[in-house]
């Protein structure tokens, strides 16, 4: 990795990272503090809590929401007990959330995994990936789903926690292109393309893991970010940043309700 990366390192004048002696949180201190909160919902990625958390966050009445990028592992978070699933397509921003096989095979777009998840499982199925407007909602609901879930285009919102850099090039002809990539994290996610992620399109075998990618990566992201540097930043973002009009959430927010009502036919 030190190999690797080393002539980034050197064109932003900052040192290669040490090894971390820990690298973050262990999950079960994760699901510690989520029961300890108890909060209304918990929605997770990546897999499948085990029975005995499931079962205690029922005891404690915190909704579940599990993540699904193909029906099987939308029947296996049914199977698990879990209250509503998130149906993600391969438009969405950030990680591919796929656990039962690779997330390069597990690419189905929204709008075909929705209609085929909805009529596998009971439970409530919220669609996730590629809807930024009403038109996406209006699209989702009459395809099965029962709510939305939207990123990217609440992300480009003064209120989100996104940096500046990061909302003003969602707005600009660069969030046109978009690639699964790696560099990130180490775990497949969708960003914009850059000329760092165009360097290493064919080298995304050498990355390190999950989540060793991610702690080497934010040393050199942050400095990229205090100097200026966009060709050197990621920036992660759906494939639906094209259309964004809203730089505020309650504008946003109205706009998604009162399209979406016009093209049902509801007041």
């Amino acid at each position: 990795m030190c190999a690797l990366f080393k002539p980034y390192f050197d064109e932003l004048s900052i040192p290669l990272p040490e090894k971390p002696e820990t690298f973050g949180s262990q999950f079960e201190e994760q699901v510690q503090a989520v029961l300890d909160v108890a909060p209304p919902v918990f929605s997770f990625i990546f897999g499948i809590p085990s029975p005995e958390i499931l079962d205690r966050c029922k005891s404690k009445g915190i909704k579940t929401i599990g993540t699904a990028t193909t029906v099987d592992e939308a029947l296996a978070l049914e199977a698990a007990g879990v209250d509503a699933i998130v149906a993600t397509g391969f438009e969405a921003g950030g990680h591919r959330a796929s656990f039962m096989q690779s997330p390069e095979v597990s690419l189905t777009g929204t709008f075909v995994l929705i209609p085929q998840v909805a009529d596998k499982v009971k439970i409530p199925v919220i669609a996730a990936g590629g809807i930024a407007d009403g038109r996406g909602v209006a699209a989702a609901l009459t395809l099965g789903a029962d709510a939305v879930q939207i990123g990217t285009a609440f992300l480009v919102c003064d209120e989100s926690n996104a940096t500046r850099e990061h909302r003003e090039i969602l707005f600009s002809k660069n969030a046109n292109y978009t690639v699964l990539t790696k560099i990130f994290t180490g775990r497949l996610s969708r960003g914009i393309k850059s000329k760092l992620l165009d360097e290493f399109v064919l080298q995304e075998d050498k990355f390190a893991p999950y989540p060793i990618q991610r702690i080497f990566f934010n040393a050199l992201r942050d400095a990229a970010i205090a100097q200026g540097k966009s060709d050197l930043m990621t920036f992660p973002s759906g494939q639906i940043a094209p259309i964004l009009k809203y730089k505020r959430a309650a504008e946003l927010f109205q706009s998604l309700l009162s399209q979406m009502k016009s093209i049902r036919g509801e007041s």
